[in-house]
């Protein structure tokens, strides 16, 4: 259809001007694609389209040809056009009797439009020309070779092939060549042709054309096998299979068919090419899906290829474009929002927030979270996803005894899939979330291998940018995944796997923190879990603190939380018994509603008598205080130890006795008396094993005012190591140690000189309200320890101090 003519000073437009140099005549085409190296005839009827082609003819320059998008369209502008179209020589230009004009064009080279110019009676364009890379590689040649065959194929089941046409098939040496020429002359849509003619990746458009070419080989040989069937003599049931198989065939063809498999492997090649792979993983997808493809559904294998096609396409190689800057102030107010204290932790958080935003691409290093339950280590790795703008996600590893829960199991097994990583992955969406590896310390050992081990190259940042889940069989990119564990103890984590994270520790809240916490978070978290509003039910701080004081003896806030709950029930059955809001529960009501306080302070009443000094340990639950009971009956001069003592407690009591003997003179004692008696020393709680270096200088303590007869301060603490010189060793978990005294109610902490450098570490409300000592020597711990002599009045009865 030819174009109307356009008006008379139209011509006028530059119409005696020559386009720029730099610049493309347009040919615009309906229903035609021309490819590069292929000759082909076309007629133009449209003024422009004549104007055009004369003047490339008459300035001898090349042409662009483009095709239309909508071919029904008469007069197209230039956004009608494909932006992608074919450079071409004008070989003949044609003018028939009847006034029609023919062009006969060789395409010498892809290009893309980057530029429409005006003035022109026709389309002029500036273009980027995309010449075909010639890449020999192996996988090219095999294509190459199988490409060739189908052409010829093809050609061959045709009724009346040229064979002209075969015989420039067979000389055709170009893999580029033989793709477009194939192409060129098969009968399919010409929007099939655009897409190939885009397809610049010479691997992947031989690939769609094998395609095209195999549907097409299978129609001709269904209409041939009908063919020779319908001269025989075949019942009418048969010939109706066979018609129906060629009209599945064909449907499949022009792609109007019902086939749910071809639709379904047109789906998995449009989500592969969307899915942002890198190349090596596209073609081990590409690999599986060609399989997939060609295996009958009720295959065995069918399934497990296909999921595995599922877990590649919907995994996220991509990074997120939108991501969003980190903000510093931000970070700090939703920290602030959901943690109350923990100053140093934030403020090392703040830093390596810092650094992630100045350094979005570098190595950052994996935080680790120590510390007893229930102190915000998993609600931390929240807070730090919400101020990065990230997704988050976390990961359970306690218990987990299978290496294959980290790496995912091979495909050869019956229900394998991907290890817990990238199944966290593929759940947060994301590539850049932040995933959160819980109770690392809690992982085990078993006969299929050790988790820790595989964990090891998750968790380093050298190397976990090629993580091969053995699921997947390709590498995934896990260098931009924020990595937070978390644990309770570091004991248990192998050297290794501890030497790729930042430990960050987290101590046990003090009873002024507790409050706070509880007042901020838990009171109104538990009223909205419980139904009730804040106008119908008040909980005053002096219940609060007797909840932390007296029912309560914890580290974190869970057992808190709870008794709060159990409260805030209480007044939910009254106000639903017809009770009138608002409700106020006060420390005198706790009782009634909690039962009697399930702690006492029995620090005072513990070193009311000689022999009985107050230790602190670290347990992997927080500091707790501990007590050492020392008597003396008559003996023959041995030591006994009780209460599940370890090892090196019972070296350290060892030492003590040393000292204290070796010491006897100058502490007042007489010597001659060790020979005649037996020196018992327990520590309560028999049932909980007790071990550490850290028990020394109160078991020394606890010897010399049962010697003495001199009664250990009730308000006096104390922790270190002792050596047989006298000196005063240090210990860790001093953080720990000092927030559990201040908890318990003790008012002085005697701790190891050498323990200086942990000052920082105690919190500000433990370091006001207790008094520390430092202690170099032992003879020091004795004047700060014991009370005066004139406060041990009381006589000697070891029954008592035994308990």
């Amino acid at each position: 259809m030819a174009e109307q003519e356009a008006p008379q000073n139209a011509p006028e437009i530059r119409e005696s001007q020559s386009p720029p140099a730099d610049a493309l005549i347009i040919l615009p085409v309906r229903n035609l694609v021309l490819f590069p190296k292929v000759v082909f005839p076309i007629t133009i009827g449209r003024q422009r389209s004549v104007l055009a082609a004369q003047q490339a003819v008459r300035e001898q320059r090349q042409i662009g040809v483009l095709t239309q998008r909508d071919p029904e369209l008469a007069d197209p502008a230039h956004v009608d056009l494909y932006r992608m179209g074919t450079v071409a020589n004008i070989i003949r230009f044609v003018t028939g009797t009847d006034g029609t004009h023919h062009v006969v064009c060789q395409g010498d080279e892809r290009f893309h439009v980057t530029e429409f110019l005006t003035g022109w009676p026709y389309f002029v364009a500036r273009v980027l020309r995309i010449p075909d890379a010639e890449t020999r590689t192996p996988e090219i040649e095999a294509r190459f070779l199988h490409l060739q065959r189908q052409a010829i194929e093809a050609l061959q089941l045709l009724p009346q092939a040229p064979e002209e046409m075969i015989a420039t098939i067979q000389a055709v040496t170009s893999p580029g060549a033989l793709t477009d020429l194939a192409t060129a002359y098969m009968d399919i849509p010409s929007s099939d042709k655009q897409e190939i003619l885009e397809t610049v990746n010479l691997a992947a458009r031989m690939e769609k054309v094998s395609r095209l070419l195999a549907h097409r080989i299978e129609v001709l040989r269904l209409s041939q096998e009908i063919g020779r069937q319908t001269k025989s003599a075949l019942d009418q049931r048969q010939r109706e299979v066979l018609l129906r198989e060629q009209m599945a065939a064909i449907q499949r063809q022009l792609g109007e068919g019902e086939d749910t498999k071809a639709q379904e492997m047109a789906d998995l090649d449009q989500a592969i090419a969307k899915a942002g792979m890198p190349r090596e993983v596209e073609d081990q997808a590409r690999k599986e899906l060609r399989r997939l493809s060609r295996m009958p559904e009720a295959a065995a294998e069918y399934g497990m290829v296909r999921t595995y096609l599922d877990w590649l396409v919907d995994l996220p190689w991509k990074l997120p474009e939108d991501a969003p800057p980190i903000d510093i102030e931000q970070a700090r107010r939703i920290l602030d929002e959901d943690h109350y204290g923990l100053e140093k932790v934030k403020r090392r958080i703040i830093e390596y927030l810092a650094v992630r935003k100045l350094a979005p691409h570098g190595k950052a290093p994996i935080l680790c979270f120590v510390g007893p339950p229930g102190v915000g280590k998993t609600s931390l790795g929240q807070s730090i996803a919400r101020a990065m703008g990230r997704k988050f996600q976390r990961v359970s590893l306690g218990g987990v005894h299978d290496e294959a829960e980290i790496r995912g199991h091979r495909r050869t097994y019956v229900g394998a899939m991907p290890g817990n990583i990238i199944q966290a992955i593929r759940k947060a969406g994301s590539r850049n979330g932040v995933l959160m590896l819980d109770e690392i310390d809690k992982l085990g050992v078993g006969i299929q291998g050790d988790p820790a081990a595989a964990l090891l190259e998750v968790l380093d940042p050298e190397q976990n940018n090629t993580f091969r889940d053995n699921y997947l069989g390709v590498p995934f990119d896990l260098s931009r995944v924020v990595f937070i564990t978390t644990a309770n103890m570091l004991d248990t984590v192998p050297g290794p796997l501890r030497d790729r994270m930042e430990v960050i520790s987290l101590a046990g809240y003090t009873a002024e923190e507790k409050l706070q916490i509880a007042r901020r978070y838990l009171v109104p978290r538990q009223r909205e879990a419980n139904g009730l509003a804040t106008h119908q039910v008040e909980i005053t701080d002096a219940a609060l603190d007797e909840i932390i004081q007296r029912y309560t003896r914890e580290a974190g806030v869970r057992n808190l939380e709870r008794e709060i709950g159990k409260a805030l029930r209480h007044a939910a059955v009254r106000i639903a018994d017809g009770a009138h809001p608002p409700i106020r529960i006060d420390a005198d009501d706790l009782q009634g509603i909690l039962g009697s306080p399930q702690f006492e302070s029995e620090v005072a009443m513990r070193t009311s008598v000689p022999g009985v000094a107050t230790g602190l340990a670290w347990t992997p639950v927080g500091g707790d205080i501990l007590f050492i009971e020392a008597t003396r009956i008559p003996g023959s001069g041995k030591l006994i130890l009780t209460g599940q003592l370890g090892e090196v407690m019972r070296e350290s009591a060892q030492a003590a006795l040393s000292i204290v003997k070796n010491s006897a003179e100058a502490l007042g004692i007489e010597p001659r008396g060790f020979e005649k008696s037996d020196i018992h020393i327990h520590v309560p709680a028999g049932a909980v094993p007790k071990d550490g270096p850290s028990a020394g200088l109160a078991m020394f303590l606890a010897l010399v005012s049962l010697l003495t007869r001199r009664t250990v301060r009730s308000d006096t603490a104390m922790t270190g190591e002792i050596s047989l010189r006298g000196l005063v060793l240090p210990v860790g978990g001093i953080k720990e140690k000092v927030v559990a005294a201040a908890r318990a109610g003790i008012g002085r902490v005697l701790m190891p000189t050498r323990n200086r450098k942990d000052f920082e570490d105690i919190p500000e409300e433990a370091r006001k309200k207790l008094e520390l000592v430092w202690i170099e020597r032992v003879e020091e711990a004795v004047a700060s320890g014991l009370a005066p002599r004139e406060e041990a009045a009381q006589p000697h009865q070891p029954e008592q101090a035994a308990e």
